[in-house]
C-alpha cells in the first residue's frame, strides 16, 4: 500500500490534516470507537508525530472543527459536517451506485412499492 505524504507548502498541508483528522474522527465516532481523539491516537492512525498532532487538533480548535474535550479533542457541530462531507468524498468511488444499482435519486428510495418494482426490473436481465 502506497504511503501518502502530506503536501509540502504550509496552507496545503493545513488543509490535508484538517481533512485526514476530520475523517479519521468522523469514522471513530461512527464505528463506536469514542468521540475523543488525541495526539496518540492520531499517531497511530495517521502516522503523523504526537507533538506535531498536537499542532494540527489545536489549530482545528481554533478554527471551530473541534473542541477541547477531557482527554483530548472532540470534533464541533462544524467539525462534525465536515468530517462527514470528506469522509464521503474520500470513499465516493466506493459508494456509488454500480452498472444495475439504483442510485440515491431513484424512485425505489422513497417507497417501498417503487423498490420492489426496481429489484423485479433488475432482476428479469
Amino acid at each position: 500500500m502506497e504511503q501518502l505524504h502530506p503536501p509540502k507548502s504550509e496552507a496545503l498541508r493545513d488543509l490535508y490534516w484538517r481533512s485526514e483528522i476530520l475523517q479519521v474522527m468522523y469514522w471513530l465516532k461512527g464505528e463506536g470507537l469514542g468521540d475523543v481523539v488525541d495526539a496518540p491516537l492520531l499517531e497511530r492512525f495517521l502516522g503523523v508525530d504526537a507533538a506535531v498532532g498536537v499542532t494540527y487538533l489545536d489549530r482545528l480548535v481554533l478554527d471551530g472543527y473541534l473542541d477541547m474535550a477531557r482527554g483530548g479533542y472532540a470534533m464541533s457541530e462544524i467539525g462534525l459536517a465536515e468530517g462527514k462531507t470528506e469522509f464521503a468524498l474520500s470513499f465516493a468511488d466506493l459508494t456509488r451506485p454500480t452498472h444495475g444499482e439504483c442510485s440515491a435519486d431513484c424512485w425505489c428510495q422513497n417507497s417501498l412499492e417503487e423498490a420492489a418494482a426496481c429489484a423485479a426490473e433488475r432482476h428479469k436481465g
